[in-house]
């Protein structure tokens, strides 16, 4: 097959994108090209033809030029499957339908955006419940003509199922040997870590409080913070003498950090888009075979207990974020239970082979 996946917000190296769907095709004798706007140029990596459509200056200015460039170099292609990762390229849909002869067009849902535009703090808080609406509405009105909708958690999956006559559930689950470290989790030092994009909404001024309840732990921290004023506002905090702030780092870093901790957090707040989300994050810590101290809602109670992997917390408390990582502080032999315990659960279940196979079925059963 000739396969185009197309984002105009996502990296090139984006870890659902790239480094599972995109490599994972490519490795199968697909031809696959995907298309980006980054302004790095292009190349070919893994397999995979990376096509560079140019970056822009603004959001306005992605929306308006970079999404009609990924438009016009989609349909220079000619490919079999076009594979659409952003809302905003909802509108060129109809577009490639029209110009390539018998193209199939999928959307990859990696977020309920509807309830993520809820939580949206570059929209004025008056206007995010009608916006809402209206993305949902024009979601669903496009997915109507779509060939097909591939959903990264089962709540989202639902939510198309309604409108949309094919709908996959492709988990961004992890790849099984990618971040799994030869350090015995029973010789590390007492750190933790969270991994990921470091906003308000994900939980990290919680946590930074939590901290000095505990002073024997340190955190290492790593992403990028977003949000105005949140990064000056967490460096003030008592609890930043115990963070090791590192920043964006590779997935080789990724790898790295998880080796030196001895459990891994992901404390968002209770958002719309969170509860019945499914954080990668989750299930990259058990891979690495890191017991995971996890938000108390309901979806991810069951994830965590069933595997018997972690312990789950109200994410908005210091003290009960502080009590779980003093828990597992004061009893190691539960850190490698439940570590072991995460793990065999990424092997039996939550890994990506498993959610590859299921979406290279749903690409033979279009064509």
């Amino acid at each position: 097959m000739k396969v185009v996946h197309v984002s105009s917000v996502h990296g090139r190296y984006d870890t659902r994108i790239f480094l599972k769907e995109c490599r994972w095709l490519a490795a199968g004798g697909h031809e696959v090209t995907f298309i980006v706007a980054d302004g790095n140029g292009d190349e070919v990596r893994d397999g995979v033809r990376i096509l560079d459509v140019g970056q822009s200056r603004n959001r306005g200015e992605r929306f308006l030029g970079a999404v009609n460039r990924a438009a016009n170099a989609g349909i220079r292609l000619r490919a079999d499957i076009y594979h659409l990762h952003d809302p905003e390229l909802l509108r060129i849909a109809s577009k490639l339908r029209r110009l390539v002869d018998n193209a199939r067009i999928i959307f990859d849902a990696h977020e309920d955006f509807p309830r993520q535009v809820l939580s949206k703090d570059w929209i004025p808080s008056m206007l995010r419940r009608p916006v809402a609406a209206v993305a949902e509405l024009i979601e669903n009105r496009v997915a109507r003509k779509l060939t097909g909708v591939v959903a990264a958690t089962p709540h989202i999956a639902s939510r198309f199922g309604s409108v949309c006559s094919r709908v996959v559930n492709v988990n961004n689950f992890p790849m099984l040997e990618e971040l799994v470290s030869v350090e015995p989790i029973r010789t590390r030092r007492s750190y933790i870590c969270y991994v990921g994009g470091i906003t308000r909404i994900r939980g990290i001024v919680p946590l930074i409080d939590a901290l000095p309840l505990v002073p024997n732990v340190r955190l290492v921290l790593c992403g990028e913070f977003s949000g105005d004023g949140l990064e000056d506002e967490v460096r003030a905090a008592p609890g930043w003498s115990q963070v090791d702030y590192r920043g964006h780092v590779s997935r080789a870093g990724v790898r790295q950090v998880l080796g030196e901790c001895m459990a891994g957090i992901v404390t968002f707040l209770p958002e719309p888009n969170h509860i019945d989300a499914q954080p990668n994050k989750m299930f990259e810590y058990m891979s690495a075979e890191l017991p995971v101290i996890a938000s108390d809602f309901s979806l991810w109670r069951r994830l965590v207990d069933e595997a018997g992997a972690g312990i789950c917390v109200n994410p908005q408390s210091p003290a009960a974020i502080a009590g779980a990582i003093q828990m597992l502080l004061d009893d190691p032999a539960e850190i490698e239970r439940m570590g072991k315990a995460g793990r065999r659960a990424v092997l039996e279940h939550y890994n990506w082979p498993n959610e590859a196979a299921k979406l290279l079925r749903f690409y033979e059963d279009m064509m």
